[in-house]
């Protein structure tokens, strides 16, 4: 995905994206799931996002509203050419950092089972079964509480809508905040289906289909029915 209308962060800007991310994410369903001790969350959030973020920044397109960083929007575009011997070799790198993060806040090595048990909700797997790749899946769209309600999701998600509708791309993304689902459906966006994976965690698996037709084919949404993965 290529667009001049956010701005571009530098690996300079990683700090204030890691920042970011762990504001947002702190509190969020899911990583209340992994890491259930308040304290070892506290501690393991900004040693976590910085790994994904050094990742993320390296393999994925990043983009913010603003050199400020206020939002955050990090989207893989599966249309694009990758090297996989770096995307594999960086995935492994990245991982086995956050896992020794993990096990240095936590030696009773707890919170590095939960991950492991959770990794379902970590891996986005369930995009194999929509049979296709064109798309674009959205990572992490993240806006600051105190700048919430401001227009800046809203602004960070339009440009990813008008990116995909001009070039006949499905958008992905999953969410655990079932707070969240009602702002995507105002953007033409669909629970595609909602899982659950050893945690009593909701994954909802939400898609927005290309407006130009594009011969791809989704199959019917299961959106209605819950099962256990594993």
């Amino acid at each position: 995905m290529k667009t001049d209308k956010l701005y571009s962060p530098t690996r300079e800007d990683i700090p204030k994206a890691v920042k970011l991310l762990t504001d947002c994410f702190e509190e969020d369903p899911l990583y209340q799931k992994l890491i259930p001790v308040e304290e070892i969350r506290k501690r393991a959030m900004p040693e976590i996002m910085s790994c994904d973020a050094e990742e993320m920044f390296s393999l994925c397109n990043v983009y913010a509203d603003s050199p400020e960083l206020n939002g955050l929007l990090i989207t893989d575009d599966e249309t694009e050419p990758y090297n996989h011997l770096r995307f594999f070799s960086a995935e492994a790198f990245y991982a086995l950092k956050t896992d020794a993060y993990l096990i240095k806040e936590d030696w009773s090595m707890k919170t590095l089972w939960n991950f492991f048990l959770g990794r379902s909700y970590l891996n986005s797997q369930w995009l194999e079964e929509l049979d296709s790749d064109r798309r674009i899946h959205i990572i992490y769209l993240a806006v600051s509480p105190q700048k919430q309600g401001e227009g800046i999701a809203g602004r960070l998600i339009k440009t990813v809508i008008d990116y995909a509708d001009h070039n006949g791309l499905m958008i992905t993304l999953e969410t655990h905040n079932p707070q969240n689902i009602s702002f995507y459906k105002h953007y033409g966006f669909e629970v595609f289906k909602t899982q659950q994976s050893h945690f009593d965690l909701n994954q909802y698996c939400i898609i927005r289909k290309p407006k130009v037709s594009t011969g791809i084919s989704i199959p019917p949404a299961t959106s209605l029915p819950q099962y256990q993965i594993g």
